[in-house]
């Protein structure tokens, strides 16, 4: 199998290649070099691709024949290149196809509409959810705004669904066995992966994905792929890090030599140390002393980007995230996560005028069940109305919840700043409830925390540092912070290290390839500054508000007041406790007041800031 160079293509239209695997098997990629559209999973902006497996029809090892297969079709964006590779493959009109749906969306569905359209024997293969989320979806369209109704093409008959309700093994052509394995999750219950045996590949699907664009099969090595792995994961997998900890340890009993996920480059010569990865990334949040639950349901995959973004901010500050879709949790864990947990934040979409019944039945219990001293939080999306996130906060007003953060109410799907807005109010809403943890434990224990009246602790606060203002820009999206962790790391290339705790909003503007600015204070002019950056900011507020600002080379926010000031691109990241150490470049800079002194932070402890 073929490594990789990482090296997206040039061009910016999607297109689709064929990848040959093994005899009678081959993977249709279909090539994204920019985002198909803003998600929180695509916030580093490296493109993505979209993983398909055609088995060849033919005879299996007992002589029948099979028809050809394919495994985790891609979504209606890739439609034009995908159904022209796959014809290419795979006759049109006289072929039989079978289709392994692991993923079951509205841009899926509308692709398996095409193909249905295109084989008119064309059989679906489904777990239990993917099958009944298919019949939901198959006739619905998303609605025409108002005075714009047209008319638009038929929709084929849904085709027949071969429903996977346990682990299943399927006989295929050239003596391929597929063991298909139902791997439910909140985000995705219709979940459904594919174990070809005889050449140990784990076509994976979610899990193990990473969105960036690469024409090669495989990655180089682990390191290549490491931060777009782990943003995937933070992303869409943390909120649910239980369950996928489960799937994890089913999946290590399958004799594997490559997982290729849905997304991104296979995985052959390191796959135990990603399948590592995920179990270590998800302990801390199993060890989170907090939780929050996030119960949502969502149609057309807004409103769980919303709820993506609220789990992200909320996961930065160390809290566990349940995150419960709906329609798929059986009450007794709907109120198991209810009672245990010490914030609620509930979602809904609006379809026509209403919230689906799995909402109105989780509110319900939510009322029943609920602690009224817990704060809980509302947030929906809405096409041309909004009235589920009204009927959603009337009640629990009603009911004698406390809120908070105001309601959030987002028109279709959410933008980037509002991805960013939406991330600072899960934050706040981490921050808040540390907040009042920590006042609970006064209360019962009194006096300081053990840890910062512990000798070497106090030592360490001792270590000083200077007092910088790190600014940001990357695109519509800006941010800032106090530092005052910062040192020189190297002369050649010049480089130094800073380091950002994980629940600075900043910290989204800081993966590697991202460029800003540091912004050396001066000793005795460094008020201003921090009473404008150490103030605390509103959800998506603007840290540049009222400042006279001049930029860098590249357009990062430079502070005319400041000491010097020190343009710098990301080239690694480590994880450190609650803080990533960064190293950076130095590409330009300058020293604005040759007769100032440096700003020093200097601390009582190192238990704090």
């Amino acid at each position: 199998m073929a490594t990789s160079n990482l090296e997206a293509p040039a061009a910016a239209t999607r297109q689709v290649i064929s990848l040959p695997i093994d005899d009678g098997l081959t993977c249709l990629r279909g090539l994204s070099p920019q985002r198909l559209r803003f998600e929180l999973e695509y916030a580093l902006e490296r493109g993505s691709t979209a993983n398909s497996f055609l088995f060849d029809a033919g005879t299996d090892r007992e002589g029948q024949h099979q028809a050809a297969l394919l495994v985790h079709p891609p979504g209606k964006a890739y439609d034009k290149a995908f159904l022209t590779a796959l014809a290419g493959l795979l006759p049109a009109q006289t072929t039989a196809l079978k289709v392994v749906v692991g993923h079951v969306n509205p841009n899926r569905v509308a692709l398996l509409r095409d193909l249905a359209g295109l084989y008119p024997e064309l059989e679906l293969i489904a777990s239990n959810a993917g099958a009944k989320l298919l019949g939901e979806l198959w006739s619905q369209r998303k609605p025409a705004a108002p005075g714009q109704e047209s008319e638009q093409p038929a929709i084929p008959d849904l085709p027949p669904i071969q429903v996977i309700r346990q682990e299943q093994t399927l006989s295929l052509s050239r003596h391929h066995q597929l063991q298909l394995v139902p791997a439910p999750t909140p985000r995705w219950p219709g979940g459904l992966l594919a174990f070809e045996e005889s050449i140990g590949l784990l076509m994976s699907g979610k899990l193990f994905s990473a969105h960036i664009c690469t024409h090669e099969w495989a990655e180089s090595g682990r390191s290549a792929t490491e931060e777009e792995r782990r943003h995937f994961y933070d992303c869409l997998m943390a909120p649910m890090a239980g369950q996928v900890d489960s799937l994890v340890e089913r999946l290590e009993e399958l004799d594997i030599t490559t997982v290729a996920p849905g997304h991104g480059p296979a995985i052959d010569t390191s796959w135990r140390s990603l399948f590592n990865d995920y179990r270590r990334w998800g302990e801390s949040q199993q060890q989170a002393s907090l939780s929050v639950a996030l119960l949502f349901a969502s149609a057309y995959g807004n409103t769980a980007a919303i709820a993506d973004a609220l789990a992200q901010g909320v996961g930065r500050t160390g809290i566990r995230i349940t995150s419960l879709n709906c329609e798929f949790t059986p009450p007794c864990e709907l109120i198991n996560t209810i009672k245990q947990a010490d914030g609620i934040v509930i979602g809904s979409p609006t379809l026509g005028g209403h919230a689906p019944t799995p909402i109105v039945s989780a509110l319900g219990t939510l009322l029943a069940e609920g602690d009224r001293s817990k704060p809980v939080g509302v947030f929906g999306s809405f096409g041309w109305s909004g009235e589920a996130i009204d009927l959603l906060e009337n009640k629990l007003r009603d009911g004698g919840f406390h809120f908070a953060f105001e309601p959030i109410r987002v028109k279709f799907s959410p933008d980037a700043a509002m991805i960013q807005t939406l991330e600072e109010t899960g934050t706040r809403f981490g921050r808040e409830l540390h907040r009042e943890q920590r006042k609970q434990q006064r209360r019962s224990g009194g006096g300081l925390s053990e840890s910062r009246s512990d000798p070497a602790v106090l030592a360490l606060g001792r270590v000083v540092g200077s007092l910088c203002v790190l600014t940001a820009r990357k695109g519509e999206l800006s941010g800032a912070m106090i530092a005052s962790w910062v040192t020189q790391a190297s002369f050649t290339p010049p480089g130094f290290t800073v380091a950002v705790a994980k629940d600075r909003a900043v910290e989204a503007l800081l993966h590697i390839g991202d460029c800003f600015a540091l912004n050396v204070l001066a000793e005795g002019r460094e008020s201003g500054p921090m009473k404008q950056f150490l103030q605390p900011f509103e959800p998506g507020a603007d840290r540049f508000a009222g400042l006279e600002l001049k930029a860098t080379p590249s357009e990062q926010p430079l502070l005319p007041d400041a000491l010097a000031w020190m343009e710098a691109t990301v080239k690694q990241r480590m994880e450190c406790g609650d803080h990533w150490l960064i190293y950076a470049e130095v590409s330009h800079g300058g020293v604005l007041d040759s007769e100032g002194g440096t700003a020093v932070h200097q601390r009582r402890s190192g238990a704090n800031y």
